[in-house]
């Protein structure tokens, strides 16, 4: 009989459920370790989404907190540190926040949001009502808290004062928890209510954090450092540990050895390498992590599908705008290089500014590389000189991020040309391959090739034979169809002029050797061979034109040959 093995913690971010409901536990109880010996005050950790943040800040929460079932904790690596543990352990009072819910259209709906996330908070001690540390006055403060008009004066009050009024309870100071920080703000830059919103937030961590002596330790958690000068002002007891920082690296993410004995639990060794290739790759100060949604997904779809390909499971939970707005500003030619260098497994050195405010994110370039360096699309091979870091796209699942929006970006774009799309299908209809290879190789030149290093060559050919369907596909009237059943195989592209008489058939090749003759032929060969014309000289059409195109890179041959 098989041995039942624990569930797969997919979506779970609370630490108790997963302990007590036989999920799988990956242990990163040593982050609470690490933290109390290397104390800050107040602690700000930066990562990219999906890496684990929320379960952490839980996992901090049942530790500390007065309340709850601290055998959780049993047979873990923090139940080693006996004294720690007696030191600290269900020992304080705990004020949990998460932010990432704020996301509304305009700022009226958003400070409702957070103020029924603020009462939330407060309503899970309501046991403060019978205190008899607090006197009327603080109990009326209290059901402020509790209160549904709670306007912004209260709102920005509103976890200085519960933190007080817990502290004068229990009589010992608060640990203050702070997930998803910057969410509201990123919300509201989106949505045109960025300056009320700074405002709100800075005045809301202000007290909080930076005037409140009922204070014990904080935790902040977020994907972006947003710049202390717009929300941290006056903060002098803040520590930031960014991605690039070596202290906690290991924490946020998993490691490779870790993906290993997971794998191993689940019989599941046998696809290490492609989990790796697809979901490992970033770097978090000196350590190698994969992301922990795609390993967890990944590994939840092949015990049910063992020959299910991996896919990209990061690119739907996000719009992917960082990598959207990037590939738009690359009609300057040394960022078109850069896209290209990285998507080829290249790396790129780049200045980093690890603090920036909303407004600043897509002004330059430059920017946004920092952006992309924040948020997971790009990580660190390594420093350069003073800010400058090498920079390259992490794994497969991001690679293919970027193809997709290159993709998409030169779909909205190429009808822009229609000038040259005009000639080109005149050419390809006129039976003038010089022509055709011609505006094509000058249509390469300008956009931005997908020469992937890392790629098969039938996903390099994908490539440029999506970039013609792209350009054919303006032809409203014209009959397209990609890989359709003709004769012995499968056409790369059949195309059908709105005259009705002629049809002609492309097949496309990639020249991996750089022999685009070669390719060409090839490619005629593989048409002759299938005998793709055969359906089409039963429907009577008579002028059946077929192409071999042969790229490689920014190079392309085209050749001729009638039916």
């Amino acid at each position: 009989m098989a041995v039942k093995k624990k569930k797969l913690p997919i979506g779970i971010e609370n630490f108790e459920d997963i302990r007590k409901e036989d999920f799988y536990y990956i242990d990163k109880t040593g982050f609470i370790v690490e933290l109390l010996h290397n104390w800050g005050a107040v602690n700000l950790f930066t990562r990219p989404r999906r890496f684990g943040k929320t379960l952490n800040m839980s996992m901090l929460e049942h530790f500390f907190s007065l309340n709850g079932d601290k055998s959780i904790f049993d047979g873990l690596e923090i139940s080693k540190e006996t004294e720690l543990c007696e030191e600290y352990m269900g020992k304080y009072p705990v004020v949990s926040i998460s932010l990432k819910g704020i996301d509304a259209p305009d700022f009226e709906m958003a400070f409702q949001m957070g103020a029924r996330t603020v009462r939330r908070a407060a309503s899970k001690v309501q046991y403060l009502l019978e205190s008899d540390a607090l006197s009327e006055n603080d109990k009326l403060e209290y059901r402020s808290l509790l209160n549904s008009s709670m306007d912004e004066s209260a709102f920005c009050d509103s976890l200085r004062i519960l933190s007080e009024l817990l502290e004068k309870h229990h009589g010992t100071k608060v640990i203050m928890l702070i997930d998803e920080y910057d969410v509201p703000l990123a919300k509201a830059h989106a949505n045109g209510y960025y300056d009320q919103m700074i405002f709100l937030i800075r005045a809301l961590l202000g007290e909080a954090l930076k005037t409140n002596s009922s204070l014990k330790l904080a935790v902040l958690t977020g994907c972006l450092r947003i710049s202390k000068e717009s929300i941290f002002t006056g903060l002098n007891n803040l520590k930031v540990l960014t991605a690039a920082d070596e202290r906690f690296d290991e924490y946020f993410g998993f490691t490779d050895r870790e993906v290993k004995e997971l794998l191993e639990y689940y019989d599941l060794s046998g696809h290490y390498e492609e989990v790796k290739s697809w979901y490992d790759g970033y770097l978090f100060g000196n350590t190698q992590v994969y992301c922990p949604w795609d390993v967890l997904n990944h590994c939840d779809r092949i015990r049910s599908s063992p020959h299910a390909r991996p896919e990209n499971y990061w690119i739907n939970t996000s719009s992917n705008d960082a990598v959207r707005r990037f590939i738009q500003e690359s009609a300057d030619t040394s960022a078109r290089r850069d896209i290209e260098r990285l998507v080829a497994g290249e790396t790129v050195t780049k200045e980093i500014h690890q603090e920036l405010t909303y407004p600043e994110i897509y002004r330059t370039i430059d920017n946004i590389w920092s952006l992309l360096f924040t948020t997971g699309y790009l990580t660190s091979r390594g420093k350069a000189e003073g800010r400058q870091m090498k920079l390259a796209i992490p794994n497969m699942e991001i690679r293919d991020v970027f193809k997709t929006q290159i993709m998409d970006f030169f779909k909205e774009n190429v009808r822009e040309d229609r000038d040259m799309l005009d000639r080109f299908c005149n050419a390809l209809q006129n039976a003038d391959p010089e022509h055709v290879e011609k505006i094509f190789t000058d249509y390469l030149r300008k956009t931005i090739s997908i020469r992937d290093t890392a790629a098969r060559k039938d996903m390099k050919e994908n490539f440029y034979h999506g970039v013609l369907l792209g350009i054919l596909g303006v032809k409203n009237r014209w009959g397209i169809s990609s890989n359709r059943e003709m004769g012995e195989g499968y056409a790369d592209i059949l195309a059908e002029p709105d005259s009705g008489d002629t049809g002609i058939i492309i097949e496309v090749k990639y020249a991996h050797d750089g022999n685009l003759d070669a390719a060409c032929r090839e490619a005629l060969e593989q048409i002759r061979h299938t005998r793709y014309e055969d359906d089409l000289s039963d429907d009577g059409v008579e002028n059946i034109l077929k192409y071999g195109i042969a790229c490689y890179k920014k190079r392309c041959r085209v050749m001729l040959e009638r039916a």
